[in-house]
């Protein structure tokens, strides 16, 4: 098993539904596992008024969306990522309803997800996506998790 990374991590809930599904244990070892690198992250479950507010006035897309990173180290030669990474509660939950999966795992999903944009990893590209995909496949596969984009 690999070396842990160093990780300082919060997390909040504004939105306190998840609260006691989504447990800092569980969010803490989701992170550790796809962490390259040590890290000091913020997770933050909000509704989606505030999901809704923060990609309109960061990303100009006027809805709530499953996750927002905001990297702030990530064209920096940091030796720890920061980031602020923001869970709309309402889609989280609509969309693994949607896909047939519980909510812990979509959540482990996209917390893999934003903990990978933290580090720099992107899919506007095909290739990017590509890679990025199949980084979050292993990490989740290694959470014990099944394929997502199956």
């Amino acid at each position: 098993m690999a070396a842990k990374n160093k990780l300082t991590l919060s997390v909040q809930y504004p939105d306190p539904r998840l609260q006691d599904v989504l447990t800092r244990p569980l969010l803490r070892k989701t992170v550790q596992a796809a962490l390259f690198f040590p890290a000091e992250l913020t997770l933050r479950f909000v509704d989606a008024e505030e999901g809704r507010t923060l990609n309109r006035e960061y990303r100009g897309k006027d809805y709530a969306t499953n996750v927002l990173t905001f990297a702030y180290t990530e064209d920096t030669d940091a030796e720890v990522t920061q980031a602020d990474i923001i869970f709309c509660t309402e889609v989280l939950e609509k969309e693994a309803a949607e896909q047939n999966k519980t909510v812990i795992e979509h959540a482990q999903h996209l917390v893999v997800h934003g903990v990978l944009h933290a580090q720099g990893y992107d899919h506007e590209e095909d290739e990017e996506a590509e890679e990025m995909e199949a980084l979050e496949i292993e990490i989740l596969a290694g959470l014990g998790l099944e394929n997502p984009y199956q």
